[in-house]
């Protein structure tokens, strides 16, 4: 585990859905990134499904977005972010160490081929959302705003700002290194820059088209390959 280069996206990137890759083939490098663990214990939460798991004769704790485990089951993953003496105020416990894992599947993972950002960093350890851009999103900046296209397009200029941002929220990680990581679409982008990431002490759902007010911060490294080319943080939820 101590091995494993891991991603943030807010947070996300964790997908939070059971992955379906195939077995390697001849054609498909083997993944030594990947862990093949076996779950002793499952607690489950509004938002997480914690797992006690046999991972190369070790007990370690792992978090994944709330899907159906059981006791017994194999699972295997590849991505994930180690926290210490993470506090889990729904379950009132705090983990020593856990590792919030990006995704498991019931089969082995393939290798993913290295892109993006930065010394080969794969697009997913870039800090950006591994979701597609959400159809059917048209939402005009607040006064005084800007979209995220215009944020993006003119980053240098709002770097260190505190800048409003309207959009919908699509994909929400609470509780991960003391705040809740929300991103938000509005329709518009800048090359491949369609989503903002927001962390907040505050809440909202997804599907809630919301106003946030924040920092813009620019080439954000939280570490272990969480990078985020642009973040807006400590956001406050404009009523």
């Amino acid at each position: 585990m101590r091995s494993l280069l891991v991603i943030l996206a807010i947070l996300v990137g964790f997908t939070g859905c059971v992955k379906k890759n195939k077995v390697p083939t001849a054609q498909n490098m083997a993944n030594p990134a990947m862990h093949e663990v076996k779950v002793n214990e499952v607690v489950q939460t509004s938002n997480y499904t914690y797992l006690k798991v046999t991972d190369n004769g070790t007990e370690n704790w792992i978090a994944v977005t709330r899907q159906e485990a059981a006791v017994g089951e194999v699972y295997y993953y590849d991505e994930a972010l180690e926290m210490k003496n993470f506090n889990s105020k729904e379950l009132n416990r705090t983990f020593e160490t856990i590792y919030f894992v990006q995704g498991i599947s019931k089969e082995p993972i393939v290798a993913a081929p290295a892109q993006g950002m930065g010394g080969g960093m794969p697009a997913s350890h870039s800090g950006k959302t591994s979701d597609a851009q959400k159809e059917g999103i048209s939402i005009a900046p607040v006064e005084g705003g800007f979209s995220i296209a215009q944020l993006y397009s003119g980053k240098k200029d709002h770097s260190g700002k505190v800048v409003k941002m309207k959009g919908q929220v699509v994909k929400i990680n609470e509780e991960v290194m003391g705040k809740n990581w929300i991103h938000i679409q509005d329709g518009t982008s800048d090359g491949e820059n369609f989503d903002l990431t927001i962390t907040t002490l505050d809440k909202a759902a997804v599907g809630d088209v919301v106003t946030f007010e924040g920092k813009i911060t620019l080439e954000k490294d939280f570490g272990a390959g969480y990078f985020y080319e642009l973040i807006m943080e400590d956001a406050k939820l404009v009523k």
